[in-house]
């Protein structure tokens, strides 16, 4: 089998940084700028740095105590889970795209070690492995895709194959082209599980694409060893079911098997209020389809649910993101999707999935309902009569959203524009760097995943008391429920150190990096329910700057930006903890510019003064690279 590709490098969170070692040019201008000239004769610096030397400013920005990015404090666990914004993934398992990359445990392991607290699994049923003697033709053709369905172009990302227009022939031509170049690569067949030859377990995958499965169980198994390696806060496990009941039976054997230290004991009498993540500690939180018991008893009594092919169930139609089909034969099959066996239902304790149907639906008022919406559809109620009653749900309740089906490259949605709605579980491929996965970076950096809402957004009382869950009679919105407040930033772009190259270059002579600074901060439209612009997608911040190009020595790291100031005044409607800033070293290119280096800080987070940002690399891992700044910071 083809090994998976590297995911994008993460590292484990960390509370403090370690010392800084500076470059000879970031020292030779710190002491200038200490001594309160900025430009200097050479035999001056040249006395500026003779020993004995006891510069206090060099000492300080030497020392952790000059990032520009203030570390965590820790955070009151004691709130229902309704109070936090969780660190969340989505399509864990996959490594790359949404159609035809490989699915791997080692997705889940290293997304768990970098601080993510809600993952993702969708499973399919698993299939009798079968020799390759015996696959000829068509069944070889689809060895490695037995999920999806015969007319191909109709469904979910492959739609986008379809021009308005173009005859169905056409499009499978594309299709075919897709498949035969697919044929080339090591895809596996299905497989059987280890135990027995006989025992067919599940298997996880992304449905209708090209996309390589993985065993159930050995999902399951990497969750447990990584869980709570570099954090101890509960895990969301959210599944999406797509198993005929025999295979339900099996996951339930499973996990419970695999995570039994791990599973929530289930309460004695309904759950009236969300716990919290302090006593949830070392625990799995499993979200699924909840389906009520006695319903299900008297169902199964009058009609017996009827045997399904693998990939024809489906517990979630929101998460497919597919249209509804046309053909008469696709519509048949959806009437035989199997439901969420009582068994695997009851493994949803405190986060039990409903279908959304409407805000004003008797389910939205359960204490433990999880509404796991598109990004689509929240913008939709955002622009409806019911968008402030969306803020006031998610004070209480909580909700899930995840990208768009169309997002095929594992881009991003824009995270802010989501927890600024007060949804908890903002689900993003951790596939790629972009310009949502750094936001996210920014919000994250240095918790345990867990980060506690502004006290607007919060719905129920901590230890010290507040109002039970499950009531939202108090209506608020997002334009009031918290103090918006003006911003004054200006930043002076001093010098850097160490910057790493773009990914792929190695010649340093031919490198002419730019410094751009992006704010990210809450539109207007956000707050009245106007049309958001970009829909919700990421993007670059709404206030941007971009240095000029400077040139660096071949043989050296360090560069002299000069000292340019960037200064934005007088914006208004700021929440600190809910906004942004972006800085990025780009190679100036004819073409398309590449990332070399960035850092993404939360704007409660930025501190004033002379400060040394922290840069990671174009695969987002944590370099030696440093930005001296100069930053004054206003809010009121």
């Amino acid at each position: 089998m083809t090994n998976p590709p590297p995911l994008p490098a993460r590292h484990p969170p960390t509370s403090e940084t370690p010392p800084i070692t500076l470059s000879p040019e970031i020292h030779t201008y710190l002491s200038s700028i200490s001594s309160g000239v900025r430009l200097l004769p050479p035999a001056k610096l040249h006395e500026l740095s003779l020993p004995p030397y006891n510069n206090k400013f060099l000492s300080y920005i030497s020392s952790s105590a000059s990032n520009a990015c203030a570390p965590t404090e820790p955070i009151d666990l004691n709130y229902p889970l309704n109070n936090y914004f969780v660190n969340s993934s989505h399509n864990t398992y996959l490594t790359g795209n949404q159609l035809y990359s490989i699915s791997s445990t080692d997705a889940y392991k290293h997304v768990l070690l970098c601080g993510c607290r809600c993952i993702e699994i969708d499973v399919w049923d698993g299939e009798q492995h079968r020799s390759n003697s015996e696959q000829d033709g068509e069944e070889k053709k689809h060895r490695f895709r037995p999920h999806m369905p015969g007319r191909l172009g109709s469904h979910g990302p492959f739609k986008r194959f379809q021009k308005e227009g173009q005859k169905e022939s056409d499009a499978e031509e594309v299709i075919t082209a897709l498949e035969n170049k697919l044929d080339d690569l090591s895809l596996p067949t299905p497989w059987t599980s280890a135990s027995t030859e006989s025992r067919v377990e599940p298997r996880v995958l992304h449905g209708y694409t090209l996309t390589k499965e993985v065993p159930f169980r050995d999902v399951c198994m990497a969750i447990r060893d990584a869980a709570f390696v570099t954090s101890d806060l509960p895990i969301v496990v959210s599944l999406e079911v797509h198993a005929s009941a025999p295979q339900q039976d099996m996951m339930v054997e499973i996990m419970t098997e695999v995570w039994k230290p791990f599973l929530v004991t289930p309460a004695a009498s309904e759950c009236k209020t969300l716990p919290s993540p302090a006593s949830l500690r070392n625990k799995i939180l499993i979200k699924v389809k909840y389906v009520d018991p006695q319903k299900a008893a008297l169902e199964a009594q009058s009609a017996p649910i009827e045997k399904t092919s693998s990939g024809s169930a489906s517990a979630s139609e929101e998460e497919l993101d597919i249209p509804e089909p046309a053909a008469p034969e696709l519509k048949q099959k959806q009437k035989k999707r199997s439901s969420i066996t009582p068994a695997l239902s009851a493994m949803g304790i405190y986060t039990r999935a409903y279908h959304f149907s409407s805000l004003n639906a008797p389910e939205a008022s359960i204490p433990n309902h999880v509404f796991s919406l598109s990004e689509k559809k929240i913008m939709e109620i955002h622009r409806s009569a019911t968008g402030p009653s969306l803020f006031t749900h998610n004070m209480h309740y909580l909700m899930r959203v995840f990208p768009s089906g169309m997002r095929v490259r594992s881009d991003n949605l824009d995270p802010a524009v989501f927890w600024r709605k007060g949804v908890q579980f903002v689900a993003l491929n951790w596939q790629r760097w972009d310009e949502g996965t750094m936001l996210n970076e920014g919000m994250f950096v240095g918790s345990k995943g867990y980060v506690l809402k502004p006290a607007g957004y919060r719905g129920d009382g901590g230890e010290a008391g507040g109002k039970e869950g499950g009531e939202a009679d108090v209506v608020k919105s997002q334009a009031t429920a918290i103090e918006h407040k003006t911003l004054d930033l200006s930043i002076e772009v001093l010098a850097a150190q160490d910057i790493t190259l773009p990914l792929g270059d190695t010649r340093r002579d031919s490198f002419h990096p730019y410094v751009k600074i992006e704010l990210h901060v809450e539109k207007p439209a956000e707050r009245t329910g106007a049309p958001i612009e970009g829909g919700g997608r990421a993007k670059e911040g709404e206030y941007k700057w971009r240095g000029r190009t400077v040139r660096v020595a071949s043989a050296g790291t360090g560069v002299d930006f000069g000292g340019e100031n960037v200064a934005w005044r007088g914006i208004e409607g700021v929440v600190e903890e809910l906004a942004f800033i972006r800085f990025k070293i780009q190679d100036d290119k004819i073409g398309k510019d590449t990332l070399a280096a960035w850092a993404c800080i939360r704007l409660d987070r930025l501190r004033s003064g002379y400060r040394f940002v922290h840069l990671r690399d174009g695969a987002g891992v944590e370099s030696k690279g440093r930005l001296l700044v100069g930053i004054q910071k206003s809010v009121v």
